[in-house]
């Protein structure tokens, strides 16, 4: 692995990165090995248990008679047959968010700026190994001063790799037969070092926000660089996008070993409740009261996402701010083009009493 990665030149405000050649991470470049071309064959075959999902779409080319293919798979998906050759709702799902993605544009999947974790260029080694700790990340981007002057992103595997190649320790003579023993001592690092010192900066795409998705997937493929940052006409930093976030648009949320269970439902203030879109109808009426009333949204859903969509006929942006139930607000904090995320939901009157008191205490 090379630990002194170069470091992009940031391209002119708005556009994006023209694909290159170079291998990220130290990777060699793909091949296809033998054994691939037989995927699709093996694949085919039939199992004990039915078709595959490959059989029965492959299905659908031969099937065609005048319409597009797309047609054909979004046919099939809206039929309700039962049969053991019809869909798995998994299935069902995935491959209507295949047929959806090339309506997703990267903004529509990015982590906005605000939530956004990065380290700025004058950050020393030790603050780095901490930040990188606390985040759970194994990449983050870096900046100089704001988050508007990008220079690249920092993997925690060069970060490991310097610290390796700096502690170690060689002992005894080497030969073939017998090998030296290797030790660390990591006394040897300088852990006062800052990030742009140690050559530890990788480039990152950049890229508008009105891109498509999949075009972004294919580019981050081409350049083996899964990070990219979205920059807005005026050249400012408006969202980070990764292959994760792409990837799960198709197939759903991926969570890893370090992603802890949050709470769907939590009281941040006196009649304020930030809520999961999954959670149940049910649980939020019992966490904040009576006067949480489903009513009609009960007969036909039974998420919070859901009713706001029932409410609105389409799922919402974010910061739409939705009125699904009388004496409650909801406001749409994380949404998708397929599903509400999160939500902050306000109970009115509470709210009025707030502002009351707040102008009473003003006189």
């Amino acid at each position: 692995m090379n630990d002194k990665p170069e470091t992009a030149a940031r391209p002119d405000a708005g556009s994006a990165t023209k694909a290159s050649d170079t291998s990220e991470e130290g990777s060699s470049p793909s091949t296809v090995t033998p054994g691939a071309a037989s995927i699709g064959s093996a694949a085919s075959e039939t199992s004990p248990a039915g078709p595959s999902l490959f059989d029965r779409v492959l299905g659908l080319f031969r099937q065609r008679n005048g319409t597009s293919l797309r047609e054909e798979i979004a046919g099939a998906l809206a039929e309700t047959t039962s049969d053991a050759e019809s869909f798995s709702p998994g299935e069902r799902a995935m491959l209507n968010n295949i047929l959806r993605l090339r309506e997703v544009r990267v903004e529509d999947v990015m982590v906005p700026r605000a939530d956004i974790q990065g380290v700025e260029i004058t950050t020393t080694l030790g603050d780095l190994l901490g930040t990188f700790e606390q985040s759970g990340h194994s990449r983050m981007p870096v900046y100089s001063e704001t988050l508007d002057d990008p220079r690249g992103m920092v993997h925690i595997r060069d970060v490991l790799a310097h610290i390796t190649k700096i502690a170690r320790v060689k002992k005894g003579r080497t030969t073939r037969k017998t090998p030296a023993a290797t030790v660390l001592d990591l006394a040897q690092v300088d852990l006062a070092r800052t990030i742009g010192d140690l050559n530890l900066i990788r480039p990152v795409l950049f890229v508008p926000p009105s891109m498509l998705a999949s075009d972004l997937m294919g580019r981050m493929q081409t350049t083996r660089t899964q990070m990219a940052l979205v920059i807005d006409e005026y050249g400012g930093t408006d969202g980070l996008a990764s292959l994760e976030d792409i990837v799960e648009m198709v197939v759903g949320d991926i969570e890893d070993e370090h992603d802890e269970d949050e709470p769907m439902i939590t009281q941040s203030g006196d009649g304020v409740f930030i809520v999961d879109g999954k959670a149940e109808i049910d649980d939020v009426a019992k966490m904040i009261g009576e006067d949480f009333a489903a009513g009609e949204h009960g007969e036909y859903v039974d998420t919070i996402g859901g009713m706001i969509f029932n409410t609105l006929g389409r799922v919402p942006a974010r910061g739409e701010v939705v009125q699904a139930i009388p004496g409650f607000e909801f406001h749409v904090l994380d949404a998708d083009p397929r599903r509400v995320k999160r939500v902050r939901i306000v109970q009115s009157q509470k709210g009025e009493r707030r502002r009351r008191a707040a102008r009473t205490e003003q006189a």
